[in-house]
């Protein structure tokens, strides 16, 4: 009886020593993954330290930083506002922040120019706003970024996002992809459009239905030792921290312990509020949103979206000239882009094994999940290792689809 919802049992067993070298390497100090089919769990393993320093093994209930895998949730919560009709994809962001209207867009020669056409709610999740990231070097628009009020995470989102809009774009709306913070106007526009403050909404929305009782922008004093330690390079909205740097550092070895509080607080409740990251999670809970995208929208016989709403989300909306997309001129070959994720559009072109239609996303310490409805997989490596340039997840992918029955 060699066989575990639809895997080989011996075949899994190979992604143990496979992420333990990384353990035992002094990559990573501590990696949960979870691997399901059909929605059964089939491989579940905690490996290496909560925290390296003290030994502290890391426990199946870890609270891990989630940075940009807060962006899948928020736009799914997003679209349950488009299926009340209460906001449409094709409306221009100007409609409900009109600061937005009177945005200019930087010209490569330095000039401000109006914008062609108007930035629309499906650009904010498709990242084609005209929108930039501080830590991407591609536009001077992005260096402008880091005196403004979006990272600094003990402003409100409202005015942060009031702030953003007094920035000219990078680029102009529709034009091309670029990575963004995007998705943190759309969080501002859930705000104004539902009336509740982001993170009511989530939890009314995706937590509450979904019962992740440890996924929130907060960590409540009882929980916090539960919170993995964070290492790697520094910080990724400190000043000066680019792509390149972090680059640098890492083919240099730089991989320490390092402090992310003041800028992922656990204790700002309302404060800091985010679209683009700011979310704490276990893998379980995580596990659970994941495989309601997988089941078309519903977990336990409760609905939390549509199933058409989701394959429009999980389809690619991006034009051929726009591939491949790229964060910080690293390519990610054979994928697409949907309303807030990644979408497999050629396994071959990607390098890994999957299917066309698998689709996920990651954060810049190291988390990153995937969903293919066809196989009906769901995986999630969960690690805190800030700005990490190894690439466990492509060996994960293998380890996954090498033990499918």
């Amino acid at each position: 009886m060699g066989h575990s919802g639809g895997f080989d049992r011996a075949r899994l067993k190979r992604i143990t020593p496979a992420m333990q070298a990384y353990v035992d390497g002094g990559v990573y100090s501590g990696i949960d993954v979870l691997v399901a089919r059909g929605g059964d769990i089939a491989y579940r393993e905690t490996l290496g330290f909560a925290e390296r320093e003290g030994r502290t093994p890391l426990p199946q209930d870890a609270i891990f930083r989630l940075y940009s895998m807060t962006k899948p949730i928020v736009c799914t919560a997003l679209m349950t506002l488009v299926e009340e009709g209460k906001l449409r994809l094709i409306d221009p962001v100007a409609k409900y922040i009109p600061l937005f209207g009177a945005t200019k867009v930087l010209r490569p020669d330095g000039a401000l120019e109006p914008q062609k056409r108007p930035m629309m709610v499906r650009d904010l999740m498709m990242h084609t706003s005209g929108l930039t990231y501080g830590f991407l070097e591609d536009s001077p628009v992005s260096r402008d970024y880091a005196s403004g009020k979006l990272f600094n995470a003990r402003v409100p989102l409202g005015e942060a996002i009031e702030d953003l809009a007094a920035f000219p774009l990078a680029f102009q709306p529709g034009e091309r992809y670029h990575y963004s913070v995007g998705i943190d106007v759309a969080a501002r526009l859930i705000e104004i459009v539902s009336g509740q403050p982001l993170g009511a909404f989530l939890r009314e929305r995706i937590f509450a239905p979904l019962k992740m009782a440890d996924t929130d922008f907060v960590v409540p004093e009882a929980k916090r030792g539960r919170i993995a330690a964070m290492y790697g390079r520094p910080d990724i909205v400190a000043p000066g921290v680019t792509s390149r740097t972090a680059l640098e550092q890492w083919r240099a070895g730089y991989n320490e312990r390092i402090d992310v509080e003041k800028s992922y607080p656990a204790d700002a409740p309302g404060l800091f509020e985010r679209g683009g990251h700011g979310l704490f999670g276990t893998t379980g809970d995580y596990f659970r949103f994941a495989q309601m995208l997988c089941n078309g929208g519903s977990l336990d016989g409760v609905r939390v979206i549509g199933r058409k709403t989701l394959e429009l989300m999980h389809a690619n909306h991006l034009t051929a000239s726009m591939l491949p997309i790229e964060i910080g001129g690293l390519p990610l070959m054979g994928y697409g882009f949907g309303l807030g994720s990644r979408v497999l559009i050629d396994a071959a072109a990607s390098g890994a094994p999957g299917s066309a239609g698998e689709f996920g996303w990651s954060g810049a310490a190291k988390t990153t999940y995937w969903v293919d409805p066809r196989e009906q997989v769901v995986a999630l490596f969960m690690t805190q290792s800030m700005l990490s340039f190894d690439l466990p997840e492509f060996d994960l992918r293998a380890l996954v689809y090498q033990a499918l029955d």
